[in-house]
C-alpha cells in the first residue's frame, strides 16, 4: 500500500511510455462521495492500482473549539460531527467529562441516554444500509430506511424540541426528562414500524442477485488486518473482531448495578461475521439494529423514576426553570453558571471516555487545567480511523466497487477534517 507521504499531486492526463495507467479524481462531486470526499485513482483501465484518499473539503475545527467553549457549550459541536445520528456524539462527550469530573448520573438520566443511543444506532445503521444500496442503484432499499428515520426525527422532536442538530445532553443529565406518552411511540415504533422496514430491506437486496454479486466478495478486510488498524465497529465485527465497547468496557445500562439497586446489565448479542467483505458489513449493521430495538425493549420495561439530572450538591446542572423565574436565589445561581467564570470547573487532571457509536468507538480525551473549560480536547473519530483502510480494500477492484466498498465503511466527512 502506498503511503500519504509519498503522494503526488494528481495529474488527469495519461501516462507517457508504454503504460497504459490513468489518474482519475473521483470525488469530491461525484454523488457516491456525498461532495465531501476525494479519491485520487491509479487506474489500469477499469481496474484500481492505487488509491489515495484527499480529505479537507469540510473544515470544522471541532477539537479546537472544545477548548474554548464550556463543557456544556460544546455539545452543539458534537451534533455536527457524525450528522448522521448527532445524539450519540452528544452522549459520548458528557461521558467523557462526567468521568472527569466524577459524576455518577441518577438512574432514569442513565436509562434515557441509553434508550436515545440506541435511537441514534438505528438512525444510522438505516441510512447506511439504504445510502450503500441507493449507491449501487437499488433506490427502493433508501426509501424504506428513509422513512423509518423520520419516525425517529418525531421521537427526538418530541423529546427536546429539535430535530436534526438536537443538544440534548448536558454536564450531569439531559435537557429534560420525557413525557410518559413518550415511551409508548418508542415501543410503537420498534415492535411494528422498525421490524416491518427491516423485512423489507433484506427482502428487496439479500434475495436480488445484482445486489450480492455486487458485495459478495468485495473489499474484504480480514481479521489481521482490522486490529492493526484499529478499525472497530461494525466494520470490524464483520470481520471477526469482537470488540464492542459496551460489553468490553459497560456504561450506562450495559454495565451491572447501573440503577445502583443491582440491576443486571442489559441482555444482548454482539453480531459477528467472519466474511469481512461488502455484504457482511450489511449483514451486521441490520441485525445490530434488530439488537437496539431489543436494548430499548428491555431498558423502557425497567424505565426507573426520579430526576434527570444530579442533584444540587454536585454544583454543576442550572436550576429549574421555575427557580430562575421566581426566586432570586435561582436567578443568582443561572447567573454564575451561564455569565461568569464560576461555572463547571473540573479538577486538574485528565480522563478519556468513550462509548460505542453506530460507526465504532468515539472517545474523547479532555485535559483539564482547573478552568471552566478543556486545557485540551481531543477525539477519536472513528471514520477517521476506518477511512485510512479504504486504499487497502479497494486495490485490485474495478471502478465500480469503488462506490460499494466506500458505502459499505459508512464514512461521515464530518469526522475527518479537524
Amino acid at each position: 500500500m502506498t503511503s500519504m507521504t509519498d503522494w503526488q499531486p494528481a495529474q488527469l492526463t495519461q501516462d507517457t511510455g508504454d503504460s497504459d495507467r490513468w489518474t482519475l479524481n473521483f470525488g469530491p462531486q461525484h454523488p457516491a462521495t456525498h461532495t465531501t470526499l476525494r479519491l485520487v485513482l491509479e487506474l489500469d483501465g477499469e481496474r484500481v492500482t492505487r488509491c489515495v484518499p484527499d480529505i479537507g473539503y469540510l473544515h470544522s475545527g471541532f477539537e479546537k473549539l472544545g477548548e474554548h467553549l464550556n463543557y456544556n457549550q460544546y455539545v452543539v459541536v458534537t451534533d455536527r460531527m457524525n450528522y448522521i445520528s448527532p445524539i450519540v456524539n452528544n452522549v459520548a462527550w458528557h461521558h467523557a467529562v462526567e468521568k472527569l469530573m466524577g459524576i455518577e448520573l441518577t438512574p432514569r438520566c442513565k436509562a434515557l441516554r441509553t434508550i436515545v443511543q440506541e435511537l441514534g444506532r438505528i438512525q444510522d445503521h438505516l441510512l447506511c444500509v439504504g445510502a450503500a444500496a441507493l449507491d449501487l442503484g437499488a433506490i427502493t432499499a433508501f426509501l424504506y430506511g428513509f422513512n423509518e428515520r423520520e419516525f425517529i426525527y418525531d421521537l427526538l422532536e418530541d423529546l427536546c424540541g429539535a430535530r436534526f442538530t438536537v443538544s440534548y445532553t448536558r454536564v450531569g443529565g439531559v435537557m429534560q426528562d420525557a413525557q410518559p406518552a413518550w415511551f409508548g411511540k418508542v415501543l410503537r415504533f420498534i415492535r411494528e414500524d422498525l421490524p416491518a422496514a427491516i423485512r423489507d430491506v433484506e427482502n428487496l437486496l439479500m434475495r436480488n442477485r445484482i445486489f450480492v454479486e455486487r458485495t459478495r466478495g468485495i473489499g474484504v478486510l480480514s481479521h489481521d488486518d482490522a486490529v492493526n488498524w484499529s478499525v472497530t465497529g461494525p466494520c470490524a465485527r464483520a470481520s471477526g473482531v469482537r470488540r464492542d465497547v459496551r460489553k468490553d468496557e459497560p456504561y450506562l445500562c450495559f454495565a451491572d448495578n447501573w440503577d445502583g439497586r443491582g440491576a443486571k446489565a442489559v441482555d444482548f448479542k454482539v453480531p459477528i461475521s467472519y466474511g469481512g467483505d461488502v455484504q457482511a458489513r450489511f449483514m451486521v449493521r441490520v441485525e445490530e439494529m434488530k439488537q437496539s430495538a431489543a436494548i430499548i425493549e428491555q431498558v423502557i420495561a425497567a424505565m426507573p423514576d426520579g430526576p434527570v439530572n444530579v442533584g444540587p450538591d454536585a454544583g454543576v446542572t442550572l436550576p429549574d426553570k421555575r427557580e430562575i423565574f421566581f426566586s432570586i436565589e435561582g436567578l443568582i445561581h443561572h447567573f454564575e453558571k451561564i455569565m461568569t467564570n464560576r461555572g463547571l470547573r473540573p479538577p486538574l487532571g485528565e480522563a478519556y471516555g468513550c462509548i460505542e457509536s453506530p460507526t465504532g468507538e468515539l472517545g474523547f480525551y479532555l485535559a483539564s487545567d482547573g478552568g471552566n473549560c478543556a486545557y485540551r480536547a481531543r477525539c477519536r473519530p472513528p471514520c477517521y480511523i476506518t477511512y485510512q483502510v479504504f486504499p487497502k480494500l479497494i486495490i485490485g477492484h474495478q471502478i465500480s466497487d469503488v462506490v460499494a466498498v466506500l458505502g459499505s465503511l459508512h464514512i461521515i466527512a464530518a469526522e475527518l477534517d479537524r
